[in-house]
C-alpha cells in the first residue's frame, strides 16, 4: 500500500473559513471553453451562473488579458451564450445563443458592442466554426432530411411548417420505424444533424447551404465520440471535413463506426479520409495544411477502446499512429504553431496529463500532470499552453503553462472570493491491493476539522461508466468535498474498469460487472475498515449509473452497509437491453440476450432474495440511457420485501440532475438519508 497527498490543489483556507455547503454549488461561477485570440493577447471564455430562483442557468461571454487580469463581460443575455469562436483576423466573435428562443449563430465585435443574429434558420443553428480566410462559417442544424436536397428557402420553409404543425397538433403521438429514436434525455423525432455553410463578409452573412444533405447525421450523435468541434474547413477553404457514419444507414444505435469525411464545397462530392471500422474523429489540420491529425479507436463496437493519435499525410495518403506505445487514451488535440509536434490530453493515474508528441515519431514528452485538464490551446508563438484546470478542492479556472516550466499561472480567478471563504479537506491518495494483487487507487477525503483518534462514519462512492474514474477534479453533481463536509470520511476507489491506469485495467470490467471489480471494491472497503478513523459499524455506499448498478449488486452480495443510495442504476439486464438508447454499449458490456448464454449472470434482479439494506432510489423520467423502469423495479422489490426504501424521481431530468432547485432537493434528500442511518440509528433527522 502506498500513501500520498494530492498535489497541486488549492492552498489551505484560513482558520476562520467555514465549511463547504450545498449553496456554494450555486455560488460558484462555471468557467468553460477558453479561446485564445489569433494574436495571443486576449482570452475569450464562457461563464455560466446559476439563477436559483428561476431554477435555471445563464451563460455569457467574457474576455480577459491572456496573461491574466481584470476580465470584461462581452455579452449580457438572460439565456445561454456559448461556443464562442474568434474570426481569423480577430475582429469578430461568432457564438451560439438561444436568447430569442431556438439557438442561432450570433456575431459580436471583439471590441464589444451590440450582438446581432447571423442565422435565422427554422431548425436552429449551433457550434459555429470559421474558415481560415474568415469568409465562411460552418454550423450544425437538426433538419428533416427529406427536405435537404431543395434550395435553402424552400427546405427551411418546409422544416418550419412541419415543426409548427407538430407544435400545434393536439395529438402528440410518435411513430418510430428505426433506432435511435430517443437519446439521453430527448426524442430525435426523425431529425438529422446536418452541416451548413454560410458566406460572411463585412459583418454580413449570406444564405446558408446544407453541405451534407440526405438521410444521415453529419456529426456524432453520441457525446461519447464527440471530442469538441468534430468538423473543420480545409486550410484552402475548398472542403469541410467532419466526423460521421461512413454510410447513410441508421446503425448508430449498435455501431461505433465513424469515419472522417471530406465534403467538396464546390462539387458537393464526398470523399472518405478514413475507413477504419471503429471510431475516428476530432480532425485537426496542421498549420501548413499538409497533415491531418485525428484520434482513432481500433476495436469496433467498444466505446472505451483506447483512442490513439493518428496523422494523415494529405498528399501521399499515408497514415500512422503517433501514440501506439503510449498506454493512454487521447482526449484532446492541439497543434504546436511550428507544426513539429502535437499536444494531447490523456487521463493518467486519477488525474490529467498533457503530452507533447513529435510529428517525426520521436518519443512523447510530458508537459504537465495534475488535476483535471480540458480545452487545450497553444499561443501563436508556441511558448504557452492554455487550458482549464480543476481539482477535488477547486472548480475550473483558466491557467497557462510556459513551455518547459512546471508552474501554472492563473488567467482567471472567477471563484477566488467564494473559495477563499471555504475550508476544504486535502484529499489523500492510497493504493490498495485488489483482486489478484492488482493495485487499486483510491481517494480519501476526511471531514473538515478532522480530529485524530476519533472514529467517523464512512461513505463509499462508486463511479459511473463503468469506464470512468474518480479523478482529481471538481464536480457539481457528485462532489466528495461536499459529502465530507457533512461529517463523513469519503472514499472514492478506482477499481477494474477505471480509466487512466492502462488499457488492460480498463478492459477488465467488460462482461464481468459483478466479478473482479466487486472484489476490488471489497478489498478497498476492508482496508478502510482497518483505519483507526473509520467506524466499521457506520458505513454507507452510493453511486450513479454504473455506480448505481453496483449499489444493486451490493444489495444481493454484501451486508457491510447500513444504507445505500442508488442513482440511475441498472437493475434488470433484460429490461435494460430492450429499453436503453445506445445498444452498442450494452451489447459490448453484457452481450445480446438471445446470443449470450450467461447474459444475465451479473443482473442484480436475480439476487433479490438476498436484499436487506435500506435504499434510497433516485431515477428520472427523461433518462433514456438507463430508463426509469430500472428504478421502479428496484423500488417495487424493496417495498414488497418490507425493506426501508425511498424513491425520488424528477419528471424534468435525465441521467443527471442539472436544474439548481432540483439539485438542492437531490442533495438534501441524499444527506438526510445518510444521516438517518449513519448518525441517527435509523431515525430520520429532525426537521429544521
Amino acid at each position: 500500500m502506498t500513501l500520498l497527498v494530492a498535489g497541486l490543489a488549492a492552498a489551505p483556507a484560513p482558520a476562520a473559513a467555514r465549511d463547504f455547503e450545498i449553496e456554494d454549488l450555486f455560488r460558484i461561477r462555471r468557467i468553460t471553453d477558453p479561446q485564445l485570440s489569433p494574436d495571443g493577447r486576449r482570452l475569450l471564455y464562457v461563464e455560466t451562473d446559476v439563477q436559483k430562483e428561476e431554477n435555471a442557468n445563464t451563460s455569457s461571454l467574457w474576455i480577459v488579458p491572456a496573461e491574466g487580469g481584470d476580465p470584461h463581460r462581452l455579452t449580457r443575455s438572460a439565456k445561454h451564450d456559448t461556443h464562442p469562436r474568434w474570426s481569423p483576423d480577430g475582429r469578430w466573435i461568432a457564438f451560439e445563443s438561444d436568447r430569442d428562443g431556438k439557438p442561432q449563430v450570433w456575431l459580436i465585435s471583439a471590441d464589444g458592442g451590440e450582438s446581432r443574429r447571423l442565422t435565422s434558420i427554422s431548425t436552429g443553428a449551433s457550434q459555429p466554426v470559421w474558415s481560415a480566410d474568415g469568409r465562411r462559417i460552418a454550423f450544425v442544424s437538426a433538419v428533416y432530411s427529406e427536405f435537404s436536397g431543395k434550395p435553402f428557402a424552400a427546405s427551411d420553409a418546409l422544416n418550419r411548417e412541419r415543426l409548427d404543425a407538430r407544435e400545434k397538433s393536439k395529438v402528440k403521438a410518435r411513430v418510430m420505424t428505426e433506432l435511435l429514436y430517443r437519446h439521453w434525455d430527448s426524442w430525435t423525432d426523425g431529425l438529422r444533424q446536418h452541416l451548413f455553410v454560410v458566406s460572411f463578409g463585412d459583418g454580413i452573412a449570406g444564405e446558408p447551404r446544407d453541405v451534407t444533405p440526405g438521410d444521415r447525421d453529419a456529426v456524432p450523435t453520441s457525446n461519447t465520440f464527440d471530442g469538441g468541434d468534430e468538423f473543420a474547413f480545409t486550410p484552402d477553404g475548398r472542403a469541410l471535413v467532419h466526423t460521421a457514419e461512413p454510410v447513410p444507414a441508421r446503425i448508430d444505435a449498435w455501431s461505433t463506426n465513424l469515419d472522417i469525411l471530406s465534403e467538396d464545397l464546390g462539387t458537393g462530392g464526398t470523399t472518405p479520409l478514413t475507413t477504419n471500422p471503429a471510431a475516428d474523429g476530432l480532425p485537426r489540420f496542421s498549420p501548413d495544411g499538409r497533415t491531418l491529425a485525428y484520434r482513432a479507436q481500433s476495436v469496433p463496437g467498444y466505446e472505451a477502446d483506447r483512442w490513439q493519435l493518428w496523422v494523415l499525410d494529405l498528399a501521399s495518403g499515408t497514415r500512422r499512429s503517433l501514440t501506439g506505445d503510449l498506454d493512454a487514451s487521447v482526449d484532446s488535440i492541439a497543434w504546436a504553431p511550428d507544426g513539429r509536434s502535437i499536444y494531447i490530453v490523456v487521463a493518467e493515474k486519477a488525474a490529467s496529463a498533457v503530452w507533447a508528441v513529435p510529428l517525426d515519431g520521436g518519443p512523447p514528452s510530458k508537459a504537465w500532470w495534475g488535476g483535471s485538464v480540458d480545452s487545450l490551446g497553444v499561443s501563436p508563438d508556441g511558448e504557452w499552453l492554455y487550458f482549464t484546470r480543476d481539482t477535488l478542492m477547486a472548480p475550473k479556472e483558466v491557467v497557462r503553462l510556459r513551455k518547459g516550466s512546471s508552474e501554472l499561472a492563473p488567467v482567471t480567478r472567477a471563484n477566488a472570493g467564494t473559495m477563499g471563504q471555504v475550508e476544504m479537506a486535502r484529499p489523500e491518495s492510497v493504493t490498495v491491493p485488489g483482486e489478484g494483487g492488482a493495485p487499486v487507487q483510491m481517494w480519501i477525503i476526511k471531514p473538515p476539522h478532522f480530529e485524530p483518534g476519533r472514529k467517523y462514519p464512512l461513505v463509499f462512492l462508486v463511479h459511473g461508466g463503468p469506464q470512468g474514474a474518480w479523478e482529481d477534479g471538481w464536480s457539481f453533481r457528485w462532489n466528495p468535498e461536499l459529502w465530507a463536509a457533512q461529517g463523513y470520511v469519503v472514499a472514492t476507489p478506482n477499481p477494474r474498469g477505471s480509466t487512466g491506469f492502462g488499457q488492460k485495467f480498463t478492459e477488465e470490467i467488460s462482461r464481468d460487472w459483478g466479478g473482479r471489480i466487486f472484489v476490488d471494491l471489497m478489498d478497498c472497503l476492508a482496508w478502510l475498515e482497518k483505519q483507526p478513523y473509520v467506524d466499521p459499524d457506520r458505513m454507507a455506499a452510493a453511486g450513479a449509473s454504473f455506480g448505481g448498478y453496483m449499489m444493486n449488486w451490493f444489495q444481493g452480495h454484501t451486508d457491510k452497509f447500513k444504507a445505500l443510495v442508488t442513482h440511475d442504476g441498472t437493475y434488470n439486464f433484460d429490461s435494460m437491453y430492450g429499453s436503453t438508447d445506445e445498444l452498442w454499449f450494452t451489447e459490448w458490456e453484457t452481450g445480446v440476450p438471445w446470443e449470450t448464454p450467461d447474459f444475465d449472470k451479473f443482473s442484480p434482479h436475480r439476487y433479490a432474495a438476498n436484499f436487506k439494506t435500506p435504499d434510497l432510489i433516485i431515477h428520472n423520467e427523461l433518462d433514456f440511457r438507463v430508463p426509469i423502469g430500472e428504478g421502479e423495479q428496484l423500488f417495487t422489490t424493496l417495498q414488497r420485501k418490507g425493506i426501508p426504501s425511498k424513491y425520488l424521481s424528477f419528471p424534468d431530468e435525465g441521467h443527471w440532475v442539472l436544474k439548481p432547485q432540483n439539485s438542492e432537493l437531490w442533495h438534501r434528500t441524499v444527506f438526510d438519508w445518510l444521516a438517518t442511518y449513519l448518525k441517527n440509528q435509523g431515525r430520520p433527522p429532525a426537521s429544521p
